[in-house]
C-alpha cells in the first residue's frame, strides 16, 4: 500500500508531492491576485466574459437561491449570479486570501456586501454542512485541486438535493490540428504576456502546463458521474478552449 505522503500530483508539468501542491497553487494566485481579471483576459482573450455570460444563461439563477462559488477569488461568478437572481446569497470560497480581498475591494462587492460571503477553505474539504446550498459553481479553478474527484464529492454533499452543479473550466480541443496551433500560442504567447502585464512568467507558465494535464471534456464528465450528479452533460466553450459541466443532485 502507498503511503499517504508517498502520493504525487501534478504541478503543470511537474511532478511533486501531494502535500506540496496547494502551498504552490497559493503561491501562484497570491502572485497574480491584483492582476487575476487582467490576467483571465490574457489567457482566454477576454473571451472568459463570454463564456461566465454562458453559464449564467445555462444556470438561469432563480431568486432566494443560495450558492457557493468555490476558487471563487475575485467574485466574479457570485456578482453575475446575484445580479440574475434578483436576490439570493452568495459564499465565494478560495484557498488564497489575497484572492478574496480583491474580490472584495471590488465595486460590486460594495452594492451586494449583505448577500456576500467570503470564506478561505480547501475545496476537498469544505467547511459547510450537508445540503447547505442551492448551486455550487467551480470557474477556472478546479484544474488546481489536488485532487478533482474529492472537490466534485464535497460539491455534491454541501448540495441539497435539487442542487445544481457547474464547472467551467479550460479544456482540450477535439481536432488535433487545433489543439497543436492553440498550444503554439499557449506555451509560446501567454508566458510572456505574464512576463509583461504581471512581471510573472513562472505563474502563467504553471497555469498553461495545468489546461494540458486538465482530463478532456468526456473524462471529467464520468468523473462529475462518479461523484453521483445525475443529468450530467456538458457543453464546449470556443470549439472546446473551454468546457462547462453540469450536473444535478437528484
Amino acid at each position: 500500500m502507498t503511503d499517504q505522503n508517498d502520493k504525487t500530483t501534478h504541478f503543470g508539468f511537474e511532478t511533486v508531492p501531494e502535500g506540496e501542491k496547494a502551498g504552490r497553487v497559493r503561491g501562484v494566485f497570491s502572485s497574480v491576485a491584483s492582476k487575476y481579471d487582467i490576467m483571465n483576459d490574457v489567457m482566454s482573450g477576454g473571451v472568459h466574459r463570454l463564456w461566465k455570460d454562458a453559464m449564467m444563461d445555462w444556470l438561469a439563477p432563480r431568486a432566494g437561491q443560495k450558492l457557493l462559488d468555490v476558487a471563487g477569488g475575485t467574485g466574479d461568478i457570485s456578482f453575475r449570479f446575484l445580479k440574475r437572481a434578483g436576490s439570493g446569497h452568495a459564499t465565494v470560497l478560495d484557498l488564497t486570501e489575497p484572492m478574496l480581498i480583491e474580490g472584495r475591494k471590488r465595486a460590486e462587492a460594495e452594492q451586494m456586501q449583505d448577500s456576500l460571503d467570503w470564506v478561505v477553505g480547501d475545496a476537498m474539504a469544505l467547511p459547510f454542512e450537508d445540503n447547505s446550498f442551492d448551486v455550487y459553481t467551480i470557474s477556472f479553478g478546479i484544474r488546481n485541486v489536488t485532487r478533482p474527484q474529492e472537490a466534485l464529492n464535497e460539491a455534491y454533499r454541501v448540495l441539497r438535493p435539487g442542487g445544481r452543479l457547474m464547472v467551467l473550466e479550460f479544456s482540450q480541443l477535439p481536432n488535433a490540428m487545433m489543439q497543436k496551433a492553440y498550444d503554439l500560442y499557449s506555451f509560446n504567447v501567454i508566458p510572456r504576456m505574464g512576463q509583461v502585464i504581471a512581471n510573472d512568467r513562472d505563474s502563467y507558465q504553471y497555469l498553461v502546463e495545468s489546461i494540458r494535464n486538465f482530463p478532456d471534456q468526456e473524462t471529467f464528465l464520468q468523473m462529475v458521474r462518479d461523484a453521483g450528479f445525475g443529468n450530467a452533460k456538458y457543453r464546449n466553450m470556443t470549439m472546446g478552449v473551454a468546457a462547462l459541466h453540469s450536473g444535478w443532485k437528484l
